[in-house]
């Protein structure tokens, strides 16, 4: 099951950029992702209590309340600056180069989080580079 979700969120990212990139035509990239995030709220909450996860809250450990809200802030982040290169930028190099997140992920996961860094991970790594650096040049 985690591969379909996998699956259809690569799904539903292509096309958050493709409809993203004409969405902000003559609109400011921070004003764009202030309604994208606005929308992002609702259809979270709207789940949370689809779900009836909304007593969860207070046994939420401070230690997870920290990284959440830094997960937030870097999601912020990340967000305001892809908007404004997809503003500035043609979606076809821009969101490659956001994709080579998922390179500096696995670094980052096996400095932080010591997971395993396999030769498999290091060429797949190296093709995502090698693959993002083709399709923007």
């Amino acid at each position: 099951m985690w591969f379909v979700l996998a699956l259809l969120s690569a799904v539903f990212a292509a096309l958050t950029s493709i409809l993203a990139k004409i969405g902000i035509e003559n609109v400011g990239s921070n004003l764009a992702t202030a309604i994208r995030t606005i929308v992002v709220v609702l259809m979270s909450w709207g789940m949370v209590f689809l779900t009836n996860q909304q007593s969860g809250i207070a046994s939420i450990s401070r230690k997870s309340w920290i990284f959440l809200i830094l997960s937030g802030l870097a999601t912020g982040a990340s967000w305001l600056c892809y908007y404004k290169a997809l503003q500035m930028g043609e979606a076809s190099k821009v969101v490659p180069i956001d994709k080579l997140s998922v390179v500096i992920t696995l670094i980052l996961a096996f400095v932080f989080l010591h997971e395993q860094f396999t030769a498999k991970s290091a060429i797949g790594a190296v093709l995502i580079t090698a693959g993002t650096l083709i399709m923007v040049l």
